[in-house]
C-alpha cells in the first residue's frame, strides 16, 4: 500500500506541473509573445489552469488529503506531512468554492487584459482597458461571494495574499501609520531640495542592464536557476525551485527605475531560491504571505540598496560607468536616491511616501468592492486622490491609473502587502543586524552573503510550512507591528534632513 504521504505528493506534482506549465505562458506574454498571439495564449492558459483546478479539486485528492490528515494524527512528529497537511486542507477547502468554469474565465479575462493593459499605458488611454476590467472587477466581486467572507468581500480577496488578514485589520493599521507618516513628509518637505536631479539624466541602457545584473550575481541570485528579462511591469514568478524568473523595466533617464526595479525583484528571486528542496513541486514551495515576500523584496531595495554602506560599495561602479556622475561622491549618491518628494510612480517613490501610495490603492479597492466606485470613475478618483495624499496630479492616465498591472492580472488585495511587506522588513532586519555583528561593514565590502544566509534560514527555507505570523515571532519575539519601520524612517531621515523626527 502506498504511504499517505507518496500518495499526495504524486497529485501535488501533478498539479504544480500544470500550474507551473501555465505560468511559463503568463512569462512569455509578458516578455516575448507577440500581441497578435493574445486570443490564442488566452484559451491556452485558461485550459491549463482549469485542468489544474480539476485536480485541486477532485475526488482522488479529497481522499488522499484525509489519509494524509490522519496519518498526521499518528506520527505528530513528521512536520513536512503536517504542513502538507494544513496547506493542503486550505487550499482544498478554498479551491472546491470556485466552479473550474469559473475559474477558465478568469484565468482567458485576465490573460486579455494584461495585454490590453499594455497596450492601454502604451497609449495613455484608460478607456483601452475599461471594459476588460470591467469584467476582471465583476469576476473578483462573484470570488468573493464564492469564497464566501464574514465581514466585507474585500477580506475573501485579501486573504488570499495575507492569510488572516482583514479589511478592517488592515484600515486600522494604515490610519495608525498615516497619522505617524503625515508630520514626516511634512516637515521633510519643507527641506526639499534638488538633490535628486543627479539621478535625472541620460543613462545608457545597455549599461544599466550590464550593471543591474553585476549586482544580483553579486547579492547571490543563482543565474544557473533563474533570469532576468525585461517587461512593461517589473515582477518575478517561478516555476521550480531551479527556474525563478525576474523581469525589470529601464528608464534611459532615470536610473533608480532599473537600479531599484532590479533589487526588488532579486529579493523576490532569492526567495524563491531558498525554499526547501523538499517542497518542490508541493504546494509548500512558495512565499508564506505576499506580506513576508514583499517583506524580502522591499529588504534588498530599501535597508540594503538605499543605505550608506550599500552606496559605498556601489558608488565606483557607478562612476566608473557613467561619465555624468565621476563629479560625484558617495554622499551625493546616497542624498539622491534617499530624496524625499511626492511622486506619481508607486515604484519608484521614495521610503517616505511609498505607503501614501499603497494606501491610496487600498481605498480605491475597498471602494469598488463596496460599490461606492465605478470602474469607468477610476481615473478620477485616482487623480483626486494623488493630489490629496501627495500634492501631485498626474497628466495622464499612464503615469496615473494604469502604472501598475496588478488590476487586470486580477490582483485585487495584492497591494496592501508592499505596506506589510515594508513593515516585516524592518522588522527582520532590526535583527539580522543584531545577530551579523559586522553587516555594515560586509555591505560596504560588497559581501552580502552572510545576510543571505540569515535570511535563507530565518524566512526562506520554510516556504509556507511556518505562517508569516510565526515566522516574524520566532525570529524577532513579536507579531507584526510598525515600531521597527518608524524608527528606521525617523532616524535615517533625521540624519539626511538635519531633523528631528525621533
Amino acid at each position: 500500500m502506498t504511504p499517505p504521504r507518496d500518495a499526495i505528493l504524486a497529485l501535488y506534482n501533478r498539479i504544480a506541473d500544470l500550474s507551473h506549465a501555465a505560468a511559463i505562458l503568463e512569462w512569455d506574454q509578458e516578455t516575448y509573445m507577440p500581441d497578435g498571439a493574445t486570443p490564442s495564449r488566452a484559451h491556452q492558459i485558461a485550459t491549463l489552469r482549469r485542468l489544474a483546478h480539476e485536480f485541486a479539486t477532485s475526488d482522488e485528492l479529497r481522499q488522499a488529503l484525509e489519509s494524509l490528515e490522519s496519518y498526521v494524527r499518528e506520527e505528530p512528529d513528521d512536520d513536512f506531512a503536517a504542513a502538507l497537511a494544513r496547506i493542503g486542507r486550505r487550499d482544498f477547502d478554498r479551491a472546491t468554492r470556485l466552479p473550474a468554469n469559473f475559474v477558465a474565465k478568469l484565468a482567458e479575462t485576465e490573460s486579455r487584459a494584461k495585454t490590453a493593459w499594455r497596450l492601454a499605458r502604451e497609449a495613455n488611454d484608460f478607456s483601452r482597458l475599461r471594459d476588460d476590467l470591467e469584467g476582471i472587477v465583476d469576476l473578483n466581486k462573484e470570488k468573493a461571494a464564492l469564497l464566501g467572507f464574514d465581514d466585507h468581500p474585500y477580506d475573501a480577496l485579501l486573504d488570499q495574499f495575507e492569510p488572516g488578514m482583514t479589511t478592517a485589520a488592515v484600515s486600522g493599521l494604515f490610519s495608525d501609520l498615516r497619522a505617524e507618516l503625515v508630520p514626516i513628509v511634512a516637515a521633510i518637505a519643507e527641506k526639499r531640495d534638488d538633490r535628486a536631479s543627479l539621478l535625472r539624466r541620460e543613462f545608457d541602457p545597455a549599461k544599466q542592464w550590464e550593471i543591474g545584473e553585476r549586482l544580483i550575481r553579486q547579492i547571490g541570485f543563482d543565474f544557473n536557476a533563474g533570469r532576468q528579462d525585461l517587461s512593461a511591469h517589473p515582477f518575478c514568478t517561478s516555476f521550480s525551485i531551479d527556474d525563478v524568473r525576474i523581469t525589470t523595466r529601464v528608464d534611459p533617464d532615470f536610473i533608480p527605475s532599473a537600479f531599484f526595479g532590479t533589487l526588488h525583484e532579486t529579493g523576490h528571486g532569492l526567495y524563491e531560491q531558498g525554499v526547501d528542496r523538499r517542497f518542490e513541486r508541493t504546494p509548500l514551495a512558495d512565499g508564506t504571505s505576499l506580506g513576508m515576500h514583499e517583506s524580502q523584496s522591499r529588504m534588498w531595495e530599501n535597508q540594503v540598496g538605499r543605505s550608506r554602506p550599500f552606496v559605498d560599495f556601489v558608488w565606483p561602479i557607478l562612476t566608473g560607468a557613467f561619465a555624468q556622475l565621476s563629479g560625484s561622491g558617495a554622499e551625493d549618491i546616497y542624498r539622491a536616491i534617499n530624496a524625499v518628494e511626492p511622486s506619481l510612480i508607486r515604484v519608484e517613490a521614495d521610503e517616505v511616501t511609498y505607503n501614501l501610495h499603497v494606501m491610496l490603492r487600498f481605498e480605491l479597492e475597498v471602494a469598488l468592492f463596496e460599490n461606492r466606485l465605478e470602474v469607468r470613475d477610476l481615473p478620477h478618483a485616482w487623480n483626486e486622490a494623488m493630489d490629496a495624499y501627495l500634492g501631485v496630479r498626474p497628466s495622464g492616465d499612464a503615469a496615473g491609473v494604469l502604472q501598475d498591472i496588478h488590476w487586470s492580472m486580477g490582483g485585487f488585495g495584492y497591494f496592501p502587502t508592499y505596506t506589510i511587506g515594508n513593515l516585516m522588513s524592518a522588522q527582520l532586519f532590526e535583527r539580522a543586524a543584531e545577530e551579523i555583528a559586522d553587516l555594515d561593514e560586509r555591505i560596504r565590502r560588497g559581501r552580502f552573503d552572510a545576510l543571505l544566509l540569515w535570511l535563507r534560514h530565518n524566512v526562506h527555507r520554510h516556504g509556507r510550512s511556518k505562517s508569516a505570523e510565526s515566522i516574524l515571532r520566532d525570529v524577532t519575539d513579536r507579531g507584526l507591528t510598525a515600531e521597527p519601520w518608524l524608527a528606521y524612517v525617523r532616524t535615517k531621515y533625521s540624519d539626511l534632513y538635519d531633523l528631528d523626527l525621533r
